[in-house]
């Protein structure tokens, strides 16, 4: 009598709760919706920034906000700060600007006060008044944009009289003021002198 032939089993049957397994794929940090923008306020340039980091599964790995300006050859790196329950909003001035305690301007990036006027220079900053790319840093990265405020009819972030306006900071008074305190002292003067006029005894 010949041996019956071998029977392979069957596989066994999935289990009706078993289910495919699929990589955890986390989601990127994004600092999408942020900016930085240049603005100009009493002749002074500014930079504004509101910065939004969203990272639900906690994947970045700083907490520290760079500003980084390039115009390919010349960088100027920026701390802006440290987030704070992922937000960090606030304003700087622009790299090369100044302003005396007063907060009326007295510096402009690519100008220098000398032998009493101002002058345009290669130096302080003055590439990024021109065409520059920027980007804000955290980790990751976003590119914004950024230029150099323009000129309006009432803020210029640029010296409006070479010749005067350094010596009009240094005192503290704007060449807007200027004219105001002129009149002012006129009035006052005019005042004055008709108060002693009434107050003169008559003979």
């Amino acid at each position: 009598m010949g041996a019956s032939a071998a029977v392979d089993p069957e596989p066994p049957a999935p289990s009706p709760t078993s289910t495919s397994y699929t990589p955890d794929n986390p989601d990127e940090p994004t600092l999408a919706g942020s900016f930085a923008v240049g603005e100009c306020e009493r002749d002074v340039p500014w930079i504004s920034y509101n910065v939004t980091l969203t990272d639900p599964d906690n994947q970045s790995t700083s907490d520290e906000v760079y500003l980084v300006i390039t115009d390919g050859v010349n960088t100027v790196e920026i701390f802006l700060g440290t987030l704070v329950n992922n937000q960090l909003s606030g304003r700087i001035l622009w790299p090369g600007a100044s302003v005396d305690d007063n907060g009326v301007a007295n510096g402009w990036p690519g100008w220098a006060f000398e032998n009493g006027e101002w002058i345009e220079i290669d130096g302080n900053f003055a590439w990024t008044r021109g065409d520059i790319t920027a980007f804000l840093r955290v980790n990751p990265e976003l590119a914004v944009a950024l230029s150099y405020p323009p000129a309006t009819p009432v803020c210029n972030a640029n010296p409006r009289n070479p010749s005067t306006a350094g010596v009009l900071s240094s005192t503290g008074m704007s060449q807007l003021v200027l004219p105001t305190a002129i009149i002012g002292g006129l009035v006052l003067a005019a005042g004055l002198s008709l108060f002693v006029l009434r107050r003169r005894p008559r003979n």
